[in-house]
């Protein structure tokens, strides 16, 4: 499970958390803004520390490996470990187990209950996990030559299903530690299970600086310099081992009775597989969208995937930061003014997180447009990595950056369904939007970029279709919402995000000119000094515009320093 599914899943976890707790809330309880605003920044933390740690795992493997054919077939053998991962034994188990086996632990005498049903739907997932990895060992070459890279070069292709065969085994691994991660939450214990999701990263860093430079050195494209990338497979291996280790000594604190128990009458199973339904179909759409990511980068050049999956990571890292932290921050106080049917409330809180996450979106559009090469070349741009790789994820990257806004508003407003109690509308809007994405792929990628080039390849288009997907994704999640509940504060909410964008495009024209004036000064130069100047343009301007957001979140930290 690489940083985006170890993401996702920490992301599932805070919600199921925030829902959980929400359902114990009175509507007196709910939080205000400024609150909403002080655990948005604490969960903010948590996202920053998951995302850099991500961050320079990439960044070990780009230098290791740089982008080319075998890191290309890395990033597309890992496709069906994680979808199976995120289909039997992710979030969407997670979430739907803890609710179930909470109540249960509630009940008097109802101890043994739980432990129970913890011990069948563990040892169901295993064994459902396990199925579906042998098959996948069995059918490899075919999978790979038919869906993830058919028209890749035989000796890649070769080499993809090796390291698949290899790292079918963390699905089976997680379906036990994933599950382990439930039970513990569910008992309030939330170090072990943080630690283990940091667990997924230092594997591959291990692989990528130890295992793959102490392989006996290959022959054919495995080999990278030092390095042969089935170091990487091992340490996806290893990364779940870890996990799952790291978590063991909570059993104990929690005094766990688990068992192999093969019985899917046990009282709580049905309904869990039946919660498991539509959260799974919403992370399956993810998923998919991945896949064919992958089939269609396998008849790009060399390094296609691999600048994708870069860009990708970054455009992630900033969307953990603006809109995942509000998302989950703004959720307990949804799900109670939805339960109590104070939609007066309810649309309150919703419009200012609106107004909050696209008053972060539109600089970090900008700034990830303008100042991608060099983030890129400072984070990446060493050994194996080059300036012509740095050049593709920067130019991958400006596609992405366009549907900034539209991922996190998605971070918002797919939890005020969740608050509704409506988790299917997300899941068919996803649908579409994903059906929408493959006709969009298909389409761009004739038209953008040059098929001979790395540095602007048409991989590009693929971002771009992802990006006005999820734009459009957004808007009709907005559209449904406002026709179900009314009006979220329209016209406040457009009024802010138009004064947000001014300000966002007058940074944009001035990070056009530090760019080309410091064109020689170097690529840390330039980001150190587009970041400094740029925020204090926006942020300047957001506060001549009058905007709330510009003085909501400084004047919390001075008041805080002042206690």
């Amino acid at each position: 499970m690489d940083f985006l599914n170890a993401a996702a899943v920490c992301v599932t976890q805070a919600k199921l958390f925030a829902r959980e707790f929400a359902h114990s809330m009175t509507p007196s309880r709910a939080l205000s803004n400024a609150q909403i605003a002080r655990a948005a920044l604490i969960v903010l933390f948590g996202f920053v520390a998951s995302g850099v740690l991500g961050l320079v795992r990439t960044a070990i493997i780009n230098a290791a490996f740089g982008a080319g054919d075998a890191l290309d077939a890395f990033v597309w053998a890992q496709r069906l470990p994680e979808l199976i991962f995120v289909l039997v034994a992710g979030g969407a188990l997670g979430s739907s187990f803890i609710p179930v086996y909470a109540r249960l632990r509630e009940r008097d005498d109802a101890e043994e209950s739980a432990w129970r049903l913890a011990s069948a739907v563990m040892t169901l997932s295993a064994l459902a996990a396990g199925v579906l990895s042998l098959l996948v060992v069995l059918l490899a070459p075919l999978i790979v030559t038919t869906v993830l890279a058919p028209a890749a070069a035989p000796e890649v292709q070769h080499l993809t299903a090796a390291l698949m065969r290899i790292m079918m085994v963390t699905p089976f691994i997680f379906s036990i530690s994933g599950l382990l991660m439930g039970i513990l939450q569910a008992h309030q214990l939330f170090l072990l299970p943080s630690i283990a999701i940091s667990m997924n990263n230092i594997g591959l860093m291990i692989g990528a600086l130890v295992i793959a430079r102490m392989l006996p050195p290959g022959s054919g494209v495995a080999q990278v310099g030092d390095s042969n990338v089935y170091g990487l497979a091992y340490g996806a291996a290893l990364s779940a081992l870890l996990h799952l280790l790291v978590q063991l000594p909570g059993l104990r604190q929690v005094k766990a009775r688990l068992r192999l128990r093969l019985d899917w009458r046990i009282p709580g199973v049905a309904e869990v597989m039946r919660l498991m339904g539509p959260r799974v179909l919403g992370l399956a759409v993810v998923q998919i969208n991945f896949v064919v990511n992958a089939m269609f980068t396998s008849g790009m050049i060399s390094g296609s995937a691999a600048a994708l999956v870069t860009a990708f990571t970054l455009m992630f890292f900033a969307l953990g930061i603006i809109g995942q932290s509000l998302g989950s921050a703004v959720f307990p106080s949804l799900a109670a003014m939805a339960a109590a049917e104070d939609f007066d409330g309810f649309k309150d809180r919703l419009a200012s997180a609106l107004r909050s996450v696209l008053f972060l979106s539109f600089p970090a559009m900008i700034a990830l447009i303008l100042l991608g090469v060099p983030l890129v070349t400072v984070l990446y741009q060493r050994n194996e990595w080059t300036a012509e790789h740095s050049q593709a994820a920067a130019w991958a990257l400006a596609f992405y950056a366009i549907g900034m806004a539209g991922f996190a508003l998605l971070e918002v407003l797919s939890r005020a369904f969740y608050a509704l109690s409506d988790t299917w509308t997300p899941v068919k809007v996803g649908t579409a939007a994903m059906i929408s994405n493959i006709v969009l792929s298909i389409i761009f990628i004739e038209f953008i970029g040059d098929w001979h080039s790395l540095a602007h390849g048409p991989f590009a288009g693929l971002a771009l279709a992802n990006a006005l997907t999820t734009n459009i994704e957004a808007l009709a999640l907005w559209l449904l919402l406002r026709r179900r509940i009314g009006p979220i504060h329209d016209r406040a909410v457009l009024t802010s995000a138009g004064k947000a964008l001014i300000a966002a495009l007058a940074m944009g024209l001035v990070l056009w000119f530090i760019e080309a004036a410091l064109a020689e000064s170097g690529a840390l130069v330039t980001l150190l000094a587009g970041g400094v100047i740029g925020g204090a343009v926006f942020f300047g301007l957001s506060l001549l515009l009058r905007l709330e957001e510009a003085t909501a979140v400084p004047n919390m930290l001075l008041r805080r320093l002042r206690r």
